[in-house]
């Protein structure tokens, strides 16, 4: 049986009902990434490599650690260094770039093939390549540019969250590679207790501006994120302040999309309608012609 037959879907693209029974109440699982402990190893890297049977992706040295400028369909964890200048003197400041696995989707909400990307009830957020028409649509409602398009499958790739280790029990690859301690996995409940208790130690270690990121503009993400300067997330690798699903897909899913689909029903009652009323009347039989008719 496959993966995906194992776990409930909450919520399907494209469609109004997922295929879960809705008897079984499963706990929402979570990352936590404690960006202040992290050392830029990039073991996390490599281990989700590994484990996704991920082929190698092509780099460019610029004279820095960062291993790819951005994410890839073939590259779902990406380290992100960043230099900035604080107080007069200089943080190096490193997050764990990859899906946040949101819950509320906006990858999910943009998508028009059916079935293309699923949330379980545990909260993964996963896509199904047998589904992936590769639009592309998704990239644009992820607030975190996080879903890449595949040249060589024609398909979308993005980080699962280890949805097959989960399944069974096992914590995602990164969190069994990272030698520091960084990377918890365990129920958004306790992820959040945690990080807040990582917060209230690096406040009472000077760090005043230190927060929880777990941005409730998506509902709130699966890896959650504590950060020293919580007031510039966006000092983490671009990590947007306030992220939110593009208002061109909201537009496009609440509003224009219902309208499509009255005006469709509205065209086909019309022509039943008119069917009813007028019958054939157009295209009713003359009748045999008479022999004064006749030529």
């Amino acid at each position: 049986m496959s993966v995906q037959n194992t776990l409930e879907v909450v919520r399907s693209s494209a469609q109004v009902w997922g295929s879960g029974s809705g008897l079984r109440s499963l706990p929402t699982v979570s990352k936590l990434v404690d960006t202040s402990t992290c050392i830029g190893c990039k073991a996390c890297e490599v281990a989700c490599q590994e484990w996704n049977d991920l082929k190698a992706v092509a780099t460019v040295n610029d004279g820095d650690y960062q291993t790819l400028r951005t994410l890839d369909a073939e590259f779902w964890n990406l380290i992100r260094f960043d230099e900035r200048e604080v107080d007069g003197g200089i943080k190096w400041l490193m997050r764990k770039d990859q899906c946040m696995h949101c819950a509320e989707p906006g990858c999910l909400e943009a998508c028009p093939a059916p079935g293309a990307l699923v949330q379980y009830a545990n909260g993964i957020v996963d896509v199904n390549p047998a589904q992936c028409i590769g639009c592309g649509y998704c990239e644009t409602g992820c607030p975190f540019d996080v879903p890449h398009f595949s040249a060589k499958t024609g398909k979308m790739g993005k980080c699962t969250l280890c949805v097959d280790r989960v399944s069974v029990g096992l914590e995602p690859a990164c969190i069994k590679a990272c030698p520091t301690g960084c990377l918890h996995f365990g129920t958004k409940e306790q992820m959040v207790a945690l990080g807040n208790q990582r917060v209230s130690a690096l406040k009472a270690a000077g760090y005043a501006q230190a927060a929880l990121y777990d941005p409730m503009g998506v509902g709130g993400t699966g890896v959650v994120t504590v950060l020293a300067f919580g007031d510039h997330p966006e000092w983490y690798g671009g990590l947007p302040k306030a992220p939110r699903i593009p208002l061109a897909v909201t537009f496009w899913k609440k509003w224009l999309r219902p309208i499509g689909f009255l005006a469709i029903f509205g065209a086909i009652v019309g022509a039943f309608g008119h069917h009813l009323y007028h019958g054939n009347k157009g295209h009713m039989d003359p009748g045999p012609v008479g022999p004064d008719e006749k030529g």
